[in-house]
């Protein structure tokens, strides 16, 4: 009587694997060359339906499948090119965690609409997961700030920091109505102007202490042209000399005490220079 013994079947852990480690042997064995890079394409195609299928699974989290499935297009390429057969392990126990970790470093670089630290990332991923996790409590709350810093070993201040890039990761547009706002009104309704008014004060006070060390008649001249709005023809009527003389007066005294200023300006930039010397040369002395 024969026996017969049915053997399980074992499931392949990825039902889309092809079986190309006989390519891999052979591009181990090539030299650089066009045959080598050829066998290596035929892997990629082969292995396509895979990287599809890893993309797919990051779907619905603001970027589009097509550019996806080109990203995970773009670490089974990298996977192939540095996969060693000689070490022993199947080609889908590396190339999975390089096609996933492509993907999530686009998600990393390019998909924040805010530049943010990968420190603070990290920070973003596991409060988000802590709140997760806390969030399915009986009670419904919402996880403090101290319960998600004891769960996920953080401190309450990295906690914060986490929280507050939550919010980074897409940007709000300026012309978003604000809540509550029934007229229209939008965060780019709050953002202010530049005001002229601060520079024509600092100005002012900048030329005070010089206009004190004009000449009597100097001051009398800039005072009826600026301040009064009059013609040079009508100061020079008033004062009993030229328009000429009067047009060289301004111009020479306007000029003086630009001149003046420039240089107060100057020396005060070269005495902040000298002091930020000094003190970066007191704090080098004292951490030697």
């Amino acid at each position: 009587m024969t026996v017969r013994t049915r053997t399980k079947r074992v499931r392949h852990p990825h039902d889309d694997a092809p079986d190309t480690s006989g390519e891999f042997r052979r591009i181990a064995e090539l030299p650089d060359g066009p045959e080598k890079e050829e066998l290596r394409q035929r892997v990629v195609r082969a292995w396509m339906p895979m990287a599809g299928r890893l993309a797919r699974h990051f779907r619905n989290r603001g970027e589009s499948l097509e550019d996806l499935e080109q990203v995970a297009a773009l670490g089974l390429v990298k996977a192939v090119a540095r996969y060693d057969v000689s070490r022993g392990c199947a080609f889908e126990s590396y190339a999975v965690p390089t096609i996933v970790g492509e993907v999530k470093r686009h998600f990393r670089d390019h998909l924040w609409g805010l530049h943010v630290p990968r420190r603070v990332q990290e920070l973003r991923n596991r409060v988000r997961a802590g709140q997760r996790e806390l969030s399915c409590s009986p009670d419904g709350r919402s996880p403090t700030v101290t319960k998600i810093a004891e769960h996920c070993g953080l401190s309450e201040e990295d906690v914060l920091v986490g929280m507050e890039a939550l919010e980074s990761y897409s940007t709000l547009s300026l012309d978003a109505e604000l809540p509550g706002a029934e007229d229209g009104y939008s965060l780019a309704d709050t953002i202010g102007a530049p005001e002229p008014g601060f520079d024509r004060v600092v100005h002012r006070e900048s030329v005070k202490p010089w206009l004190r060390e004009l000449s009597e008649r100097e001051r009398r001249i800039l005072y009826m042209r600026f301040f009064c709005d009059m013609t040079q023809s009508r100061i020079a009527e008033q004062l009993g000399i030229s328009q000429m003389h009067v047009s060289r007066l301004i111009s020479r005294t306007c000029s003086r005490i630009h001149n003046e200023v420039e240089a107060d300006r100057r020396h005060g930039c070269e005495s902040a220079r000298t002091g930020r010397r000094r003190r970066t040369a007191t704090h080098a002395r004292a951490a030697a």
